[in-house]
This record gives C-alpha cells, sequence and structure tokens, in this order.
C-alpha cells in the first residue's frame, strides 16, 4: 500500500489490485520478486485504432489512441512510437485530443467506438498538463465509450466530451457533456435516452459556441449489434451547449430511422456543413446553411457500407469543396462530396483522420493497423510496422525450439513468433511469420510436425498450412459459406472464434467445435460429429445481426456454439466443453455420453470463455466466465474436483469489476493458479481460494488468454502484443516472509545452453538474455561485499562477480529484488589495451550441459543453489562432442592469455629498461630480441579496426580466430581446426620459450621480474 500511496498518479483500480495483498496472509511480498517482470515479445505490428490527432505547430508530434493499448505519441512523425499512458491507466481510447492555446494539455477519453465483436470498453476521461508525460484523472469514471473530445481553441479548460455510454445496456451517463474547470466537473449538456449516446461532436472553428453533435442509437449483446433508432439524431448549439436544435426535422435531412452520423464544418465557411448518414437512403449530405437544409450530394455504398464500423467525414482546412469520407479506404472528394476518390493508408478499415489547420498536405489517420502519417496529403504514409499494439484472441504454443508463440491478430493475420532468439538484436519481423487461419481464430500446431499448422477464422474457416512446402488447403467442417446469413440458417453454427485444438495423448486426432464437438483423424480430409447440441439453441437468439438499417453477419454474434473445449491431459476421453450462452458439459468417455454440469449458482447466459483440464487430477477442471456484453462487469472463475458434480467459485481477490478471460494452472506447481481479466493479471497459490496481483510491468490491457511453456508464463493481449514472464519458478518458490531475511538466494530454473541478448527497442520485441537467470531478494545494500560464483559439480569455481570489482566487472546490486543473467561462459582469455585482431575473440566457452551451481555470499554469509544447464536440442552434438569443444575452446585460450601475459611483460621490461640512468651494453640485443618476439606474437602496427587488412596478423590473431570458428555453434571441433591449433601453438610456444630464456638469462639481471609480475598479476 505505501508503494501504491507513493505513486500517487496510477489509477484507484491498480491500488486496489494490492489492496488485495495487504488482506492476503499465504502469498509473498510483491518486493520479494520485484525484478521478475514481464518482457514484450512482439509483434510489433499495429492494431486497431479509432484516435487520433496531431499537434498544430509541433510539425512532428502526434498522438493516437490504441483499442485495447491505451495512448501513444510520436515526436519523429511516426518513425518510433512510446506509450505515454502506461503507468496511469490503458484499455481502449476513443478520443485524443490537444488543445490549440496550450499544446502541454492533452485530454483522453476511454472506449472505442467501433463497436465490433472484440470491443473494450474504457476508464473515463483522463488529463496531462505536460505532453503526456504524467496523467491526472479528468472525471467521467463510468462513461465506458467516449467517441469524441473537443476542447475550445482559447480556453484549454472548457472542454467537451461525446459519451457513447455502456454500449450492453441502457445506461444515463450517454450524452454530450462539457466542463469549464477542465474536467474537474462536467455537466451533460445534451442528452437523449437511455439507449442513444453522443458519437460525433465538432465545434465550429470560427465560432466555439457553435457546436454540432451526433447521437447514435447503439446495443450490442452477445448475439447481436443493433445500430439506429429514433435516439440517432443531429443537433446544433450556438450558445455552447445551453440549449439544442434537433436538425434531423429540416428540409432534405433523409426521414425514416436513423443510424450512426459523423459531422464536418468548413472551416472556410461555416454555413458549410458536409455529414455522412446510416440510413435507407443515407449517404453524404451538404448543408450550406448552417444546417436549415440538406441535400444528398452522393450515395455511393463505398462510403457507406457497415456504416456502424466508420462513419467519419472531414472538411479540409484550406480547400472548401474537400472533403474525406472513412470507410474500407478513405474517399477523398474535390467537388463538394459529389463525387470521391478512394485510397488506402498502409492499413485498411479507417478509423480517424487528422488534417492540419495550417497545412492540409500534413496529415494523421487511425485505421485497423493502429497509426500513420502522411505529410504530402496521403500520398504517402508511415509504417505501422513499429506499433506493439496488436490484438491478439487466443494463444498456444509449439514445439520448436525455440518454441513458436501463436495467435491471431485481429484485423491482420494470424502469426508465430519465436518466444527468444540467440542472436543480439531484438525480436523482429524475421522472427515471425504468418501462419494458418485469419484474424479471428484458433491455432493449432501439428505436434509431431510445427511445420504444419491449422487455423480458423469466421465463416467456418479452417486452413492447414505447411510451411515446409508452402503449400495451404482448407478443410472446413462444413465448406458452406454464411456470410451474410444469420446463425438460423446454419447446419452447424461457427463462432468467430471457435476452438481448434490436438488431442494430448493422440497426436493424429485433431478437434473442433461448432454447436457441436467434430474430429478428424485424417488432417481434416473428414469430420466426425461425436456431440449433441451442446447449447441452449434458444431460437430467439440466433436471427440475423444488424439493423434496423444494416445488417451485420460475419458470424462474430454467432451464438449458442461451444466457445472453449479441453481434453484432460491425463486421462484421454475426459472432455470438456463451455458454450458462449452459459453451458458447461464433460464427458468421460469419449464423446459417448454428455452430462450438463453448468454450476447451478452461476448467471444464465454467461460467456464460458476458457476451460482448463488440470493438469494433476482428470476430475479437476476450471473455467473462467464473462456477461460482459450483458452489462455484467462481474468476475466468474469456478473449479470442480468431481467432474463438474460440484462446483465452487473462486474470485475472492479479483477487482469486482475486472470481468475474466481466462485462467490456466500451473503444470508444475499444484494449486497455482494464473487468471487474465479485461483490467489486470491476477494468480493464486491456493487454488483459487484468493487471487493477488501478478500486473507487475505488463501495461493495463485485456489479457484474452495465457499459456505456460516452460515455466513461462505467455499473455495475449488485446491491443499490446504478446508478454511473457520468463520464469515462473520465482513465484513458485517466493514465500511469506522472505522480506525478512538478509539474502534470499531463488533456484535458478535450468536453462538452455544458448546465447541472446536483451535491450529494449521502438522496432522490436525484448529478446531473452541467454545463459541461466539468478533471482535474489537482498532486504538491504551489502555492508561489505555481495560475491556470486558459479560453479560446477566439484565445486570449482567457473566465473566470479563481486560488488568490489572482479577481473573489471563490477557487481551493481540494490536494496530489495535482484535479477543477474550468467552467460554461461567461463572468463576470457586475457587481453592488452588496444589489442586489435580481426575475425577473433578472447570470449570464454560456455560450459558443458550438466549440473552446476550458484553460490551467492553476503557480507560472509553464504547461500548456494543447484541448476541444469541443459543442451541445446538443435544440435546433434554428444556430451562428448561438447566436451571436446569446450576442452579445444579452453586450450586456445589458455595459450592466448600465455601470449598477451608475455607481450606485456616485454612492453613493462621494455619500459623499465629504457627509463634505466645507466643502460647496460647489451641493452640494444635485448631491446631488439623482445621486438623480434613480440611482432611475431603480435602485429604491433595495427591501431584502428581495418588495420589488419594493411598489415597482415600474426600469430596471436590466428590462434584467436579458432576461438571464433570452433566457437561458433555446438559442435566438436573439426579435424583441421585441431590441427591448425597444435601447429600455430607450437609457434608460439617457440617465441614464449624464446622470450623465456631472454627473460632468466638477461632481463633478470637488470630489473627485479618477480616484482614486475606481481605488478602485472602474472604468476610463473
Amino acid at each position: 500500500m505505501n508503494k501504491i500511496k507513493q505513486l500517487g498518479l496510477v489509477m484507484l483500480f491498480i491500488a486496489s489490485l494490492f489492496l488485495f495483498e495487504a488482506k492476503a496472509q499465504n502469498v509473498p511480498d510483491p518486493q520479494v520478486y520485484k525484478a521478475l517482470e514481464w518482457r514484450l515479445v512482439g509483434p510489433f505490428r499495429g492494431g486497431r485504432s479509432d484516435a487520433v490527432t496531431g499537434v498544430s505547430g509541433s510539425d512532428h508530434t502526434y498522438y493516437f489512441g490504441s483499442t485495447g493499448g491505451g495512448v501513444w505519441k510520436t515526436v519523429d512523425s511516426g518513425k518510433t512510437w512510446k506509450s505515454v499512458s502506461d503507468g496511469y491507466f490503458g484499455g481502449s481510447i476513443g478520443a485524443v485530443a490537444v488543445a490549440e492555446s496550450d499544446t502541454s494539455v492533452v485530454y483522453a477519453g476511454g472506449g472505442e467506438k467501433t463497436v465490433r465483436g472484440n470491443v473494450s470498453f474504457g476508464y473515463g476521461i483522463w488529463k496531462s498538463t505536460d505532453a503526456g508525460k504524467s496523467w491526472d484523472r479528468a472525471g467521467l469514471d463510468k462513461s465506458r465509450f467516449v467517441a469524441r473530445l473537443r476542447i475550445h481553441p482559447e480556453n484549454p479548460d472548457v472542454v467537451y466530451a461525446a459519451v457513447m455510454g455502456d454500449i450492453f445496456k441502457p445506461d444515463e451517463t450517454r450524452g454530450v457533456y462539457k466542463s469549464t474547470d477542465g474536467g474537474a466537473n462536467w455537466e451533460k449538456v445534451l442528452y437523449v435516452s437511455d439507449v442513444a449516446g453522443a458519437v460525433d461532436l465538432v465545434l465550429d472553428p470560427n465560432d466555439p459556441e457553435t457546436i454540432y453533435a451526433t447521437t447514435w442509437e447503439i446495443k450490442r449483446t452477445p448475439y447481436s449489434l443493433e445500430s439506429g433508432g429514433p435516439g440517432s439524431k443531429m443537433f446544433k448549439s450556438t450558445d455552447g451547449g445551453k440549449n439544442w436544435e434537433d436538425l434531423t426535422q429540416k428540409e432534405g435531412f433523409p426521414e425514416g430511422t436513423l443510424g450512426i452520423m459523423g459531422i464536418a464544418v468548413s472551416p472556410l465557411n461555416s454555413d458549410r456543413l458536409y455529414t455522412i448518414i446510416e440510413n435507407e437512403n443515407g449517404g453524404v449530405y451538404v448543408s450550406m446553411d448552417a444546417g436549415e437544409s440538406w441535400t444528398r450530394t452522393n450515395e455511393d455504398r463505398s462510403l457507406r457500407q457497415r456504416a456502424w464500423y466508420y462513419s467519419r467525414i472531414y472538411a479540409d482546412p484550406q480547400d472548401e469543396e474537400t472533403v474525406y469520407v472513412l470507410n474500407v479506404s478513405y474517399h477523398k472528394s474535390t467537388d463538394g462530396g459529389k463525387t470521391f476518390k478512394g485510397a488506402n493508408a498502409p492499413h485498411g478499415d479507417h478509423h480517424d483522420l487528422w488534417i492540419d489547420p495550417n497545412n492540409n498536405q500534413r496529415m494523421a489517420i487511425a485505421d485497423d493497423g493502429g497509426a500513420q502519417i502522411s505529410e504530402d496529403g496521403g500520398a504517402s504514409w508511415s509504417t505501422y510496422m513499429n506499433q506493439p499494439t496488436s490484438q491478439f484472441y487466443r494463444v498456444t504454443t509449439d514445439n520448436s525450439f525455440p518454441y513458436r508463440i501463436y495467435g491471431a491478430q485481429q484485423d491482420n493475420s494470424t502469426v508465430r513468433i519465436r518466444h527468444r532468439i540467440d542472436g543480439r538484436g531484438g525480436i523482429t519481423e524475421d522472427d515471425w511469420e504468418p501462419t494458418a487461419g485469419g484474424e479471428s481464430g484458433w491455432i493449432a500446431p501439428d505436434p509431431d510436425n510445427n511445420d504444419i499448422v491449422y487455423g480458423g477464422s469466421y465463416g467456418g474457416y479452417l486452413t492447414r498450412v505447411d510451411h515446409d512446402k508452402g503449400i495451404t488447403r482448407s478443410v472446413n467442417v462444413w465448406p458452406d459459406n454464411p456470410m451474410g446469413h444469420g446463425a438460423e440458417d446454419m447446419k452447424y453454427r461457427f463462432q468467430w472464434n471457435f476452438p481448434i485444438f490436438f488431442s494430448p495423448h493422440d497426436s493424429d486426432l485433431l478437434y473442433t467445435t461448432s454447436n457441436q464437438f467434430h474430429r478428424s483423424r485424417d488432417e481434416g480430409q473428414s469430420w466426425e460429429v461425436f456431440s449433441p447440441d451442446l447449447t441452449r439453441n434458444d431460437k430467439s437468439k440466433l436471427g440475423p445481426s444488424g439493423g434496423p438499417i444494416t445488417k451485420d453477419n460475419t458470424s462474430v454474434e454467432y451464438y449458442a456454439t461451444i466457445f472453449t473445449a479441453a481434453e484432460s491431459p491425463l486421462k484421454q476421453g475426459v472432455i470438456w466443453a463451455g458454450s458462449d450462452d452459459g453451458l458447461v458439459h464433460v464427458t468421460t468417455d469419449n464423446g459417448a455420453t454428455w452430462q450438463n454440469v453448468t454450476p447451478s449458482d452461476m448467471p444464465e447466459w454467461l460467456q464460458i470463455n476458457s476451460i482448463e483440464a488440470s493438469p494433476f487430477d482428470p476430475a479437476e477442471a476450471y473455467f473462467a466466465a464473462t456477461g460482459y456484453k450483458m452489462g455484467n462487469y462481474e468476475p466468474y472463475l469456478y473449479k470442480t474436483k468431481d467432474y463438474g458434480k460440484t462446483w465452487t467459485k473462486i474470485t475472492s481477490g479479483i477487482d469486482p469489476e475486472h470481468f475474466t478471460r481466462v485462467v490456466r494452472a500451473d503444470p508444475v506447481k499444484r494449486g497455482m493458479l494464473y487468471a487474465g481479466t479485461e483490467t489486470g493479471m491476477y494468480y493464486s497459490k491456493d487454488d483459487g481460494a484468493s487471487w493477488h496481483s501478478l500486473q507487475m510491468n505488463l501495461p493495463i490491457v485485456p489479457i484474452t488468454d495465457l499459456a505456460i511453456k516452460e515455466n513461462n508464463l505467455i499473455a495475449a493481449t488485446q491491443g499490446r502484443s504478446f508478454w511473457i514472464i520468463d520464469d515462473l519458478t520465482v513465484l513458485h518458490q517466493a514465500e511469506p516472509g522472505i522480506e525478512n531475511k538478509a539474502l534470499h538466494l531463488f533456484k535458478p530454473q535450468d536453462s538452455y545452453r544458448i546465447d541472446g541478448s536483451s535491450r529494449s527497442s521502438n522496432y522490436a520485441g525484448t529478446n531473452r538474455d541467454g545463459g541461466v537467470l539468478v533471482y535474489y531478494f537482498m532486504k538491504e545494500e551489502p555492508k561489505d561485499e555481495l560475491r556470486i560464483e558459479f560453479m560446477d559439480s566439484k565445486d570449482n569455481v567457473l566465473r566470479t562477480f563481486s560488488t568490489k570489482g572482479y577481473n573489471g566487472d563490477t557487481l551493481k546490486v540494490k536494496a530489495g529484488s535482484n535479477e543477474f543473467n550468467w552467460n554461461l561462459r567461463v572468463e576470457d582469455a586475457e587481453g592488452f589495451d588496444g589489442l586489435i585482431m580481426w575475425a577473433a575473440n578472447l570470449r570464454g566457452p560456455k560450459v558443458t550441459p550438466g549440473d552446476y551451481k550458484v553460490k551467492m555470499t553476503l557480507d560472509g554469509q553464504s547461500q548456494v543453489q543447484p541448476f541444469k544447464v541443459l543442451a541445446d536440442p538443435r544440435y546433434p552434438s554428444t556430451q562428448a562432442d561438447l566436451e571436446e569443444q569446450f576442452e579445444f575452446l579452453m586450450n586456445v585460450n589458455r595459450k592466448l592469455t600465455e601470449t598477451h601475459q608475455t607481450i606485456k611483460l616485454i612492453r613493462q621490461y621494455r619500459a623499465e629498461l629504457d627509463s634505466m640512468e645507466t643502460k647496460p651494453a647489451n641493452l640494444e640485443a635485448i631491446q631488439a630480441e623482445m621486438t623480434v618476439i613480440e611482432e611475431t606474437l603480435y602485429q604491433t602496427k595495427n591501431r584502428s579496426g581495418q588495420d589488419p587488412l594493411n598489415f597482415p596478423i600474426r600469430l596471436n590473431n590466428k590462434l584467436a580466430h579458432l576461438n571464433s570458428i570452433a566457437g561458433n555453434g555446438d559442435y566438436k571441433p573439426t579435424v583441421q581446426a585441431e590441427e591448425v591449433r597444435a601447429e600455430l601453438t607450437e609457434q608460439i610456444d617457440v617465441q614464449l620459450a624464446r622470450f623465456k630464456r631472454l627473460e632468466q638469462e638477461e632481463i633478470s639481471k637488470l630489473l627485479n621480474i618477480e616484482e614486475l609480475r606481481t605488478k602485472l598479476d602474472i604468476k610463473k
């Protein structure tokens, strides 16, 4: 709690996460594992955005609102983007605005206007007075969906908000609001009804007291999307919102049911208004008299198709005849809205546009790929491949190495991405690729051949991709295209996000679900139905979605389907099914019979979003359910220990508005559970009896799915791509009381013998460091020393690190939780100042697979923990091969160290001899001999990195080159490498012996060589 109070500005619901920690007695203080963090894997590929703005007078600064992922800012015209809301708020952003009179003032409103099937709400209005560096709450906390924010051009404290309210149920918060004190207080100035909210809002650029607003009667349920009704209207105020006039009754305005409408005012002529209207006779309408009369200028359906998802219109600030309409393409008219020409930014499905009031060539657009910037009127745009705001529905992994993470990105393709790489850069486009299925589906890699992948999408689409051969096959269960039809017309009801998975007991057995269960043993060539309808099959909820103006049937709203399913990993034929209309079924006889085991105390019609079959007992299972599309934001988690005969609700400790999407059981630590909610991450160490925050550094974003692999926890997010915790064993081991210990060393997890380095980037996912990660808690900073030693199974010290410094490295530590990474390499060979070599290195070799220990000593008190180093399974090498490689490289490095110590001695002796006041008679001969030896061992003419191309390298460089060659990969050295090593070593030994004779026979008579050796820390 103290930490949260210190943060001060962190939003209240995040503080509530830690309130539950204070009540808990069975979990450790989060401070003991604070060094354990979530790592952003990527991909860096933008997800949906419906809010964007530039900054007048700042040609390179823009903001956009991500759907699910918070507010982002660029100061270099879209070359790089950075989240500016992290640490304050997150979730979907429906509006973002910058004050013209003070561009350091920024407002953001939560909740997206693009109310598609995976729509997410927001957390009210937020305000920044320092251009996004920090934020404060600015009211309307329960507005849910804010579609527009408009700021008075001369007073940043006067701001208007178009609030759609709770689109899932009747809600009194809908309407237009005004604040005159910077968001401290709000007055509702326009209200139509509890089912119609404000969706568009514009201030006349020439008279900010003149305001236009449109309201929209919109409702989304789990089985329908309804756009339009009596509450959809257009209004005008000429007194800053005190009074409003209904413009929908004016001459020329279309009659009949109205839906969503966009509105714009020409900055060059306040009498000219543009609007895009959803109506049976809808299209683009123009008024030349400030709304008193209207004329339809264009009815092209490409401008008003799927109206609820688009319907935005913008007047050009420098050309009265130019107007833009956003839809799948963005459309531009230069004749006052009569004709339009379509174009596309880098992505499609365009939702918001900002045009610089002073330069109509400077634009920013928001679309289903994030935000992009144009400085040439749309002729070219910045990329969206630098925004980690992807929305994923599900996550799974494969058995490759390093394993890949799979998911379907909304508004884009499916993707499979390496969870780590063994290179030095980040996780880039080179490390991921599209795979089977489409934007909405589950994905199932073949367990025996990860290059064969099955994936789904809407319409019952199911494909088999063979990545190795580059071929794709459609294997739909029932290839009857449902597009445009309601669910009642379907033989099998396949939801937008239907399950696809392999049996954990039979790698040839592939499952999928509609409203029934299907299985295939021949790669989708044929499918067997092996269940009855496992849903409520309520016919009243199976009609076409949409209306009353525009239908929208993509299978998003297909209802009464099996939404999630799982087979017990312990007992074949025990299969669980959860429907989106609130039923749970189980079969214990491989589908011969099914039992309805829905908890009796659970509200009807909840969507069973995920089911987890226990990894410890086939009778145990868990599920997460949600009712948010009915306006119920409560968390619902249940567990059973008797095949569903009885259930226990397990939500204690979860915020009452953090509705649950997923629950997973740790396969190693019994009773350890993880839950992903709309607003935060949780974990339980007591099988769900109590829950505690696992948010840590994870942004506030919907968690749609979780997967556990190799003691890693992977989170699929709806707006911030994939994130991962690299070492769950720290949580496994963390217990109450550790915070009171002077030192606690966690047992490191077993680690693969691979390289890799971690660094943050604006372009790529963060990689995991190679080697072993060591976590420890230290109550106070060392009084004397903290020493970390890595040892083999015989207690031989292989590497040492110390806060006092060791071999040039000084260990940096702090009080509290720490992470230390050892790259599994022993000490490097010794070098010397100014050493320049070509294609060579002094790097110590990686230790061989086997048993090791880490010893940590704090002010004389030690703790030891064992761990294993595992072979990289990509290599065919045996243990003997790797031991031979290690010994080869050690021999190389030992000889390099001896060589370089000799060179350092030569240089030290030379300096001492040159400083002698009385020069001995044989000085010149001694110096000449040392020069010959040094120049045979090392190319002394090298002064820069490219010099070796001019001055031939010598023996040390040739030998060090073997360190690079033979250390490349995990293989035993070639025969030729060993022959070259022996040859070079023999030549070096000749020079070393020559030097030793000179040293003993001549130099020792002139200098105290033992003292000089000690000075250089060189042993005999």
